[in-house]
């Protein structure tokens, strides 16, 4: 694991890198991409553009409404969040964080929310939104007996949810597992699953189509590449999603927030990877 405490390297021309990489955005994988029929049907729709698709190195932090580390102020001398090497963003957690705001049973490190230019984008009641964006897992990230959420939505004003998510779980034979789930509907069904294993130390490609509402909808993808022909490793979709905005928005949250009542070889150091964070309103 390199030093968490090391900072980005100042990148200049603002607006050059900013206009390079926004053209050069791959354009969002659809069901159509995947080899399935268009959940909009062939021709319906024409490909819409990404209204979130910020630029690491440029945006920095700026491209989320807030990170949620440390919230105890118990380590001033940790990194959690930084833009590394100009195009991703790395989310640090240790052994021994504490997320203080909660039972103490539990560390978070989470970035939340998506800003673009000043603008908090929302996602509301009867709204579907698309989400893709490429993660990268080490082999010290580990499933875990208890909760490993990587993503999350949850409702704000006031706060609840998570409603689906993004878990790494290990099983009672140990096996670890990645589930894309329906946490806030009833029985908590698995979206898409599989082995987590063959996708450590590598990136992916991960898409989320999510209607907003009490009765909403969930599409899940994931690619075993970050190219738009990779493998296709796991998919699924559920209906009558209980994702809803209450009197507020749903916003998406990314990082690890995991439970700290798991087997100790599980709650290690260890950090995750995301970039190519693009956030496409389809309706």
């Amino acid at each position: 694991m390199t030093d968490p405490t090391r900072r980005p390297a100042i990148v200049s021309r603002r607006t050059v890198i900013r206009s390079l990489a926004v053209t050069s955005i791959a354009a969002p994988v659809t069901l159509t991409a995947l080899g399935e029929a268009s959940a909009w049907g062939a021709g319906s729709r024409p490909a819409a553009t990404p209204l979130w698709h910020p630029v690491p190195a440029v945006d920095k932090l700026n491209a989320f409404e807030g990170v949620e580390a440390d919230r105890g102020h118990r380590h001033p001398d940790r990194t959690y969040v930084l833009v590394e090497n100009a195009d991703h963003y790395r989310i640090n957690i240790w052994h021994d964080d504490l997320d203080t705001t909660g039972s103490n049973d539990r560390q978070r490190t989470e970035v939340k929310g998506m800003v673009q230019n000043g603008t908090a984008f929302k996602m509301l009641n009867g709204q579907t939104w698309q989400i893709n964006y490429a993660m990268y897992m080490p082999s010290t990230l580990h499933g875990t007996s208890r909760f490993t959420h990587i993503f999350q939505t949850k409702s704000v004003n006031p706060d609840a949810g998570p409603w689906c998510t993004l878990d790494l779980t290990r099983g009672s034979g140990g096996t670890e597992m990645i589930n894309a789930r329906a946490y806030g509907t009833p029985g908590a069904p698995d979206i898409a699953a599989g082995r987590l294993a063959p996708l450590r130390d590598r990136w992916v490609t991960v898409q989320w189509t999510l209607t907003i509402g009490q009765r909403g909808a969930a599409t899940f993808a994931l690619l075993n590449g970050t190219d738009p022909s990779s493998p296709v490793y796991m998919k699924g979709s559920e209906k009558n999603v209980v994702i809803p905005a209450n009197t507020s928005y749903v916003r998406p949250k990314w990082g690890i927030y995991r439970s700290i009542e798991s087997a100790p070889s599980d709650i290690i150091d260890t950090y995750i990877l995301f970039k190519n964070y693009t956030a496409t309103r389809l309706s």
